[in-house]
This record gives C-alpha cells, sequence and structure tokens, in this order.
C-alpha cells in the first residue's frame, strides 16, 4: 500500500513540472445521467496528453538515472509521457509500443526526441522487447503501472482533485494496467465509492477481482492502445481489492457515444481511453442514485482519428 503522507511527499517534488488539470462541473442532464451535476476531471490536458506525465515525473524525479537513461514500454500514453519527462529532465529515453498504438502517440513520442521501436501486436510484446533492452544497456526501466513510483505518481490526480471538487460520493476511472485506479483508490482509502471502467474487451480488473488475483484477459477493443495491457498489475491489485467498490464495462459504440458526447457539451476531444469512464455513465451501465455527487476522470486525449458525425 502507499500512504497519504507519500503522496503528498510526491505531489510537492512533481508540481513544479506537471499542470494542476482544471475540473468543470455540468448538470447531468447534459449527459443525460440522473444527478443534479457532475465534476469531470479534465487531465486530458496535463502534459503529453494524459495524466501519465505524473508517474513519468516521480521516476524520473526520484529515481537515480544511469547514464544510459530510461527505457518504458507502453501502448502510447506512457511512452508519450516517459519521453517528454526525459526530454525535460535531458536524459536519454528508448520507448517500445505495439504495432496499436495510435499514430498520435507514435508522433508524440518521436517528437519529444526518444528512440522509438514498434514491437508486436500489444503491450505485452513491447513490455518483453523493452525488458531484453534494459538487460543489455544497463538503462532504468519506468513501468507503466506497476511500480511504486508510477502508482504514487498517479495518485496525485486523486490528491487535487479532493482539493478541487471537495467532497465526492462517488468517482469512475477508466481502467488498463490498474495505475491510476489504485493510485487514486490509496489516495482516497475508502472514504468515497471508486468504480473502475474497463471496454468489454478488455476485463482486466473484473477478471482479476473475480479471480482473487491479476490473471490474463481479453486485450482487445477501440481503446487496446491504452486500456488492454492482459494483465492487472502485481501491486496495484492489493489495493483495488481493498479499495475499488466495483468494475462495470463498456462497449466500443458506448465509449465512442461518449467521445462524441463530451465533444457536443464541451467542445473537449478525448482518446477513447479517456472517454471510457464517463461512457459507463452515458451508456447506463453504472447507474448513480439523484442524491451521488459524482466525478469522472477524463483521463487522456491523444488521439487523431476521432469522428462526431453520426
Amino acid at each position: 500500500m502507499i500512504s497519504a503522507a507519500q503522496i503528498r511527499s510526491t505531489y510537492d517534488e512533481i508540481s513544479p513540472y506537471i499542470r494542476r488539470t482544471p475540473v468543470v462541473e455540468i448538470d447531468g442532464e447534459d449527459f443525460s445521467v440522473p444527478v443534479a451535476r457532475l465534476v469531470l476531471k479534465l487531465e486530458l490536458l496535463q502534459h503529453a496528453g494524459s495524466f501519465k506525465a505524473r508517474g513519468a515525473f516521480t521516476n524520473l524525479l526520484t529515481r537515480k538515472v544511469p547514464g544510459a537513461g530510461v527505457v518504458a514500454a507502453s501502448g502510447g500514453n506512457h511512452g508519450a509521457a516517459v519521453a517528454f519527462a526525459a526530454m525535460k529532465r535531458k536524459v536519454p529515453a528508448r520507448i517500445f509500443v505495439p504495432s496499436v498504438a495510435s499514430p498520435a502517440k507514435i508522433q508524440q513520442i518521436t517528437e519529444y526526441g526518444a528512440q522509438l521501436a514498434i514491437t508486436g501486436d500489444r503491450y505485452a510484446d513491447a513490455l518483453a522487447a523493452s525488458e531484453t533492452c534494459v538487460a543489455q544497456t544497463g538503462a532504468m526501466p519506468i513501468h507503466a503501472f506497476d511500480q511504486v513510483e508510477t502508482l504514487l505518481g498517479q495518485a496525485t490526480v486523486g490528491l487535487e482533485l479532493e482539493g478541487q471538487a471537495g467532497a465526492l460520493t462517488t468517482l469512475l476511472v477508466a481502467v488498463g494496467g490498474g495505475g491510476l485506479i489504485a493510485g487514486v483508490a490509496a489516495w482516497y482509502a475508502g472514504r468515497i465509492r471508486i468504480i473502475g471502467v474497463e471496454p468489454a474487451q478488455a476485463p482486466t480488473l473484473t477478471r482479476a477481482l473475480e479471480a482473487g488475483r491479476p490473471v490474463d484477459a481479453e486485450a482487445g477493443g477501440i481503446a487496446a492502445d491504452s486500456l488492454a495491457p492482459r494483465r492487472i498489475g502485481e501491486l496495484v491489485f492489493p489495493i483495488v481489492q481493498s479499495y475499488v467498490a466495483q468494475t462495470v464495462l463498456v462497449s466500443d459504440d458506448a465509449i465512442r457515444d461518449a467521445q462524441r458526447g463530451l465533444w457536443r457539451t464541451l467542445r473537449v476531444v478525448a482518446e477513447p481511453g479517456g472517454a471510457a469512464a464517463l461512457a459507463a455513465l452515458t451508456s447506463g451501465q453504472y447507474v448513480p442514485s439523484p442524491d451521488e455527487r459524482v466525478g469522472v476522470l477524463i483521463c487522456g486525449g491523444n488521439t487523431s482519428a476521432v469522428s462526431f458525425e453520426h
């Protein structure tokens, strides 16, 4: 487990390097959700386009980086964040991504100056290649979700949100490897209801909770470049098992509808993984009671392939 004191210390460390992303409070009826108000945390406006910058900077600022630099495996967002943080800290970075990584994320990684390797079809393939690179070069690995420093960085989303939005009843969080939801859940530590939202074709946390341990799950769907790592993290699992109330699954169509809704209502362009948490509400997979004060993390915006036409 990670503590509130550790999360506060991490926030102090990384604050000069990250954005305090905005919170928008809107009418529930704007998305046909049966609550008076919805609180949206727009973490897609973070450096490098997602919450991942928090974990990337935490690793680079709190660990000793060797001369060989850093290595990361990613579906795209973590790689972009590590590349950005490495650029700012002036250290070499090599990023491994699978072929499902979106062109927008691949472009970001190269623009930030990192070496890029496209390896295999899914995140697990890229991770295996990155581990070989670490063994050969002595570079420092930065895991996308299953590392204490990464979890501490992502946990600062919760700290920041509570300071901006005050008391929430419920918070919906998209789940891939589980770093974001575990970090945020560790911050709130059972004080609010945390709901994990996964694509129906990538039920990583759902399968783990059913089995009582991390297990392999399907790894497909529209959000496969950000929410389909095949298996939840070993460090992640005990945190979510303790503090996540439930998970819900959403279809690709529901995610697309949530993307359109964000554009129509707020003129915000979210990637599929970034819109997944909202999709649980707009599709009716999670129906809040009228008295709930519901928050939603809009966690990523790295896309160049979104159509908002019906």
